[in-house]
């Protein structure tokens, strides 16, 4: 195959992934204004999401009552009366897990999995708004959808390169092929997952400041989350999350911005929302 038949096929490839990128729905994100380009409808979002909820739940030790129970579902609904505002056909539920892992994480449609080791370092309330604002923020943001338009039109494009090589030897494709993958995740699959990380901390933090969390806590529970990590040093340009450091100064410079937020709000003694909020009226299922 010469080099021109090579381009050709190459070039097909490209405007191939480029169609089915721009072809796509866009949504503008209400919190943060950024518009994305989205590779599920809502409806197939929530399918999955509802899907791997059951799954989760089915294998796992769910824990039913108690005041660990207590506490995430009071955090949660709070939360989802905000976030639900800017996805108002979330169906939200809320599980909590029995396990060491110092985890959650929010599903397309509004299934909320929280589990009990991550309780202690959140040490609180607001700790704990902080870490489900921030996976809420992933759900209500279409982060799972963007994340998949993005890699079909990359894996269209890398078959387009793997199909021009055709004629080459098995050994010196794959090493192309490896070079070319590595290349693509470390210069786009990685940042794109920081700027996501990123985007759902602001808006994050948004949701626990309009919720009546003092987004303060935000900042004080990364730094316990730095002190309770044993992944040692990282590299920054290798990591799917942005780096604690880094992640605390972002959080830094949106706070003014989040107090303002939290300030029109306001609190009352009980740690409710002042002034009417709907924060607290939530609908959540667990």
């Amino acid at each position: 195959m010469n080099w021109k038949i090579r381009l050709i096929v190459i070039v097909l490839a490209l405007v191939v992934a480029g169609w089915q990128y721009f072809s796509a729905p866009t949504f503008t994100n209400p919190t943060s204004g950024r518009t994305e380009r989205l590779g599920l409808t809502t409806e197939q979002e929530s399918t999955l999401g509802l899907q791997s909820f059951q799954q989760v739940v089915a294998q796992s030790h769910v824990v039913t009552d108690g005041p660990q129970v207590d506490q995430v579902t009071r955090v949660a609904k709070r939360l989802a009366a905000i976030a639900g505002i800017d996805a108002p056909t979330f169906n939200w539920q809320v599980a909590v897990l029995d396990d060491s892992q110092v985890n959650a994480f929010c599903l397309p449609g509004g299934e909320v999995c929280v589990y009990t080791g991550i309780l202690p370092v959140a040490a609180s309330d607001a700790g704990l708004a902080t870490v489900l604002g921030h996976e809420m923020a992933h759900a209500t943001s279409h982060h799972g959808a963007e994340r998949i338009l993005r890699e079909n039109a990359m894996d269209t494009a890398m078959l387009g390169v793997q199909g021009s090589m055709a004629d080459m030897d098995y050994q010196q494709r794959q090493t192309v092929m490896g070079l070319l993958g590595a290349g693509t995740q470390v210069g786009v699959t990685l940042p794109f997952s920081r700027e996501q990380e990123s985007e759902a901390d602001a808006i994050g933090l948004i949701y626990m400041a309009r919720a009546g969390y003092d987004p303060h806590e935000a900042i004080a529970f990364w730094k316990r989350m730095q002190a309770n990590s044993n992944a040692g040093s990282q590299s920054a340009l290798l990591s799917d999350h942005p780096l604690d450091d880094e992640r605390v100064a972002a959080l830094e410079a949106e706070l003014p911005k989040a107090m303002a937020e939290y300030q029109a709000v306001g609190s009352a003694t009980d740690g409710s929302p002042a002034n009417g909020s709907a924060a607290g009226d939530g609908t959540l299922e667990h």
